[in-house]
């Protein structure tokens, strides 16, 4: 089925999960501004919404399906007739539509969420993919909570979607509960052991709980599904969900793998800003990748290391996510080498003997100040430094 057995499909639910954050609901418009930037960025599949949800919700699907030309676009719906009939007409003027349809797999969820059996969660699991097929070509069916499914029981219910017409098998880590090794396991058996598994894309749709999103994620990979899901920023209900932006990246970075996407990294970060500012979300300082310390270096060793060579403390280039520059941060913690580049920076000339006695001048003045500015290096600069 696939062309590219070494192409991983990038699905995006910023739009979806990710607005499932208390207080970071969108407007229409502001939905429509994130999914041409998410075109822009080269995002293979934008899950729009959950039409059945809510009015505004339906209308949301269908105008992002009218303002992007490129990406597939995916509806939500539950396992039932009413949610995909919702769904189809959301999608009517898409140019790629999919629907997204699933139900629990765990023996939790069938019996404490549905108060049902194993074989009518299957039998329902089955009409509803053939129930989407007949109006949508492209059906993406997920087994919530299979992160805590019985192996041979979610084995059987992937087969029998398959056989029913299901395009992608997503295989969510609805709670974040697996570690990357069981995660990984988990997408190995399925690839095994399911009979028509090469008719379907195996995805990936994991949750942050434990901080495991992206590690399980990459575990997943690995061992052959060809779709991660995230968001951007890694927004999403309770810790958040995968960081769509941490995946991609791991791909570049470590091209051993032999994976890539389709995804324009330098579009990163200005996507990271506004989603952050729309959805008001502060994006953590230390986030990787988009977070504003993410390319800062303040401790002196480190500053030393990177002055000689950037490689050194630098595993990604800040210009291949879209960040502005690497900062060199003055602290109490700084080197002589840092001091002398901003000096150097600002246009003075320094030989070494000054540089010392500049150094212990600046440290006094860095353990009372948190932030040591232009205006700072300057007056500490002595008044025997010429500037070029």
């Amino acid at each position: 089925m696939l062309h590219d057995p070494n192409r991983v499909y990038v699905f995006d639910t910023t739009l979806r999960d990710g607005e499932q954050v208390p207080g970071c609901q969108l407007t229409t418009p502001e939905k429509i501004e994130i999914a041409r930037e998410l075109e822009a960025l080269g995002v293979d599949i934008i899950e729009a919404g959950f039409p059945i949800s809510s009015p505004g919700d339906f209308q949301s699907v269908v105008e992002i399906t009218k303002a992007v030309k490129h990406p597939t676009v995916c509806a939500l719906t539950r396992c039932n007739k009413g949610d995909i009939d919702s769904a189809i007409e959301a999608l009517k003027y898409a140019k790629h539509p999919r629907i997204h349809t699933g139900i629990g797999s765990s023996d939790m969820h069938i019996k404490h969420k549905f108060n049902s059996t194993r074989q009518e969660i299957l039998e329902r699991a089955v009409e509803s993919v053939k129930y989407a097929k007949r109006a949508v070509e492209d059906i993406e069916f997920f087994a919530e909570d299979a992160g805590r499914a019985d192996i041979e029981y979610l084995a059987q219910m992937v087969e029998a979607v398959i056989a029913a017409g299901a395009t992608v098998v997503n295989i969510p880590d609805t709670n974040g509960y697996c570690l990357p090794d069981q995660y990984g396991s988990k997408i190995r058996f399925l690839k095994e052991n399911v009979k028509n598994i090469d008719k379907a894309i195996i995805a990936v749709h994991c949750h942050n709980d434990l901080g495991l999103a992206t590690a399980n994620s990459i575990a997943g990979l690995q061992n052959g599904a060809r779709q991660i899901e995230g968001t951007i920023n890694g927004i999403g209900e309770r810790a958040g969900n995968t960081s769509i932006e941490e995946v991609v990246m791991i791909l570049k970075t470590h091209q051993n793998l032999g994976l890539h996407t389709n995804i324009n990294t330098r579009n990163f970060y200005e996507l990271s800003r506004m989603v952050s500012t729309q959805m008001r979300m502060p994006v953590q300082p230390n986030k990787a990748i988009v977070g504003s310390n993410a390319f800062a270096h303040s401790s002196g060793i480190h500053q030393d290391g990177f002055l000689k060579m950037r490689e050194n403390y630098e595993i990604i280039k800040p210009e291949d996510v879209g960040f502005p520059s690497a900062t060199i941060v003055l602290t109490a913690r700084s080197g002589r080498h840092a001091l002398k580049f901003h000096l150097e920076r600002l246009g003075y000339k320094i030989d070494k003997e000054e540089l010392a006695e500049t150094y212990q001048r600046f440290l006094t003045l860095a353990d009372s100040k948190l932030d040591i500015s232009d205006e700072d290096l300057h007056s500490l600069a002595v008044t025997r430094l010429v500037k070029e």
